[in-house]
């Protein structure tokens, strides 16, 4: 009965947080522009306004793939919250972006199917550094699950400093924000064209935005995780990670794929391997 509360209080509350994270997201980004910007809860606004519009798709499997986008992403968040298998997490996620990538490969839109691409490569880039992390913090605590994880007797990030670096590095990816955000832009700077989301419009598009709530949610909680020995330096670690996310996403320019695989595979898989070798010889040889 427990599980089946906190479940219900999961739904609810996530996606209220990342509603208003976005919200702040906007008006920092606002602000940084010179501008006034969005009231906070502007995304709210624009969420309901997609979900009063009628439904028209192109293809009618749209609807199915951006309905598992957002399943896949709440899954994600619960199974997290309820301190379950952190490398089964891991996998549902990938299923999250593999329907949202299915979804834009469903209609003939070339600038939908070419953010389509973008986005596999992107997960191309990043998925391996996710993998060094879990297994990096099952060499640390012996387990994957996140019960287990948190009983460990010290911060996470002092025996993972490299790993948070290079998770920090790919989170710029997930959150598709400059200069990675090379499959769509949650900010009207960068384009006018949405990439990947291009075919998507109404509830539909309203189920995939909720669904990048939920996945914000999740990504903060990652964050949490090396600082979880303590709740208020957790709170501190995710508010100075996050903005400095939107100071990077407002001080620089979309790279190339090109340059993006290079950089995370040499830089930031570079650093997740170094960590995970430090802590393989010091948990498993020593």
């Amino acid at each position: 009965m427990k599980e089946i509360w906190i479940t219900l209080a999961t739904v609810i509350v996530a996606p209220l947080v990342g509603g208003v994270v976005t919200g702040i997201d906007r008006k920092i980004t606002a602000r940084m522009q010179n501008r006034f910007g969005p009231p906070i809860l502007q995304p709210f606004y624009d969420l309901f306004k997609l979900f009063s519009k009628e439904t028209i798709v192109v293809s009618n499997t749209q609807i199915l793939y951006a309905f598992l986008f957002l399943v896949f992403n709440i899954v994600a968040v619960v199974m997290f919250v309820l301190k379950m298998d952190l490398l089964l997490i891991l996998f549902i996620l990938a299923f999250a972006t593999t329907a949202l990538i299915l979804g834009a490969m469903a209609t003939n839109s070339p600038y939908s199917r070419i953010g389509a691409h973008r986005e596999l490569i992107s997960v191309l880039a990043y998925e391996p550094v996710l993998i060094a992390m879990t297994v990096a913090i099952y060499f640390v605590t012996g387990s994957f699950n996140i019960e287990d994880i948190l009983k460990h007797n010290s911060f996470l990030i002092l025996d993972l400093p490299f790993i948070f670096i290079a998770f920090s590095y790919v989170l710029t990816i997930k959150l598709r924000k400059s200069p990675f955000d090379l499959s769509t832009s949650h900010h009207g700077h960068q384009e006018l064209v949405k990439g990947i989301t291009t075919e998507f419009a109404g509830p539909v598009l309203g189920l995939i935005e909720l669904g990048h709530w939920y996945e914000l949610v999740l990504l903060l909680l990652f964050v949490w995780l090396f600082f979880a020995k303590n709740i208020f330096v957790a709170i501190a670690a995710i508010l100075i990670c996050y903005f400095l996310e939107i100071v990077i996403d407002n001080i620089s320019a979309r790279l190339t794929w090109k340059i993006m695989l290079q950089l995370t595979w040499s830089v930031a898989f570079g650093f997740a391997l170094v960590n995970l070798i430090w802590v393989y010889i010091k948990y498993r040889l020593l």
